[in-house]
């Protein structure tokens, strides 16, 4: 499932380091951190009619990623909103758009791994595209499971949302030879972890489970469909669980800010039975969009 190109974003303005620029001069120096070695954190922001969604947490996730790496200058809160909010009205975007949101350790005096050799503060990059959701909520999707290991604690913690993301673009890499639309990635024991892009749901004997974040990214949609099925009375726990659970499971879905909550429909060529059609999915999925203005931020608030 390729992502397509929109002319619309030909002429789109980026906001790089302090100040907007035109797509074809929104650069960054080859002395870059996130050149020299992905060093740099990101999130993506879902632009709704409602406004952003969950823009604070995602705020919060990305200076706690900065802190968590020992960043320089960290731009402060209102530095962020108002670079975001300069951005979407020179693009005049109030509603389907995506935002990639990048926080290198910014530029370094020479090339080397060094942190010390960043002397010039972080640098903030918002990309803003017109951009609708990346995967097909209503057909759902096909996908295999990757040989790629998502890191654990004792590796790189997944809590902190950074930008070296080599073995999930392996594990996509193998989803795409396969035909398929992403790739199930599991923990150094091999029990499911996630999707090489959003985190994963199944429903099991009336239950849905979710892997606990320990290899996988604590997503904030994730957290949403938690908070969703303790207030609709729909048991949920995270719990560690296999392939073959998924393989046996009465349904499996994804949920991530790109993809919202989308119905996996096959695993390493099983069929899994439709999600759509279980009642404690449609609940969770109608009451997702009915909350989603009590969890947006509107643009006018930035």
């Amino acid at each position: 499932m390729l992502q397509k190109y929109d002319p619309r974003n030909a002429d789109i303005q980026v906001f790089v380091g302090d100040r907007l620029y035109p797509r074809e001069e929104a650069k960054m120096s080859v002395f870059d951190s996130t050149v020299q070695g992905g060093d740099a954190v990101w999130e993506g922001l879902r632009v709704y009619n409602e406004g952003l969604f969950c823009l604070d947490e995602h705020l919060k996730r990305l200076q706690d990623s900065a802190h968590a790496l020992l960043f320089d200058h960290i731009p402060d809160l209102s530095f962020v909103r108002s670079a975001i909010r300069q951005t979407l009205v020179a693009n005049g975007m109030q509603a389907d758009a995506h935002i990639r949101l990048t926080l290198s350790r910014g530029e370094k005096v020479t090339s080397g791994m060094d942190p010390r050799l960043n002397q010039n503060g972080s640098c903030l990059i918002v990309l803003a595209e017109w951009k609708p959701p990346v995967f097909d909520n209503n057909n759902g999707i096909r996908i295999i499971t990757s040989s790629m290991r998502r890191n654990g604690p004792s590796f790189l913690d997944s809590r902190i949302h950074h930008n070296n993301l080599l073995n999930n673009i392996l594990a996509k890499i193998q989803a795409n030879v396969a035909g398929a639309d992403a790739a199930l990635m599991l923990d150094e024991q091999g029990f499911v972890a996630e999707l090489n892009d959003t985190n994963v749901f199944i429903l099991k004997q009336g239950k849905l489970m979710t892997p606990p974040p320990d290899a996988c990214l604590p997503g904030i949609t994730r957290s949403k469909v938690i908070s969703l099925a303790a207030e609709l009375g729909v048991p949920c726990e995270e719990a560690r669980i296999t392939a073959v659970d998924c393989y046996t499971s009465e349904g499996m879905f994804a949920t991530g800010t790109m993809g919202e909550l989308t119905p996996i429909v096959e695993l390493d060529g099983r069929k899994i039975p439709g999600i759509q059609n279980e009642a404690a999915f449609q609940k969770i999925r109608e009451a997702y969009v009915a909350s989603r203005s009590r969890w947006c931020t509107p643009l006018d608030e930035l």
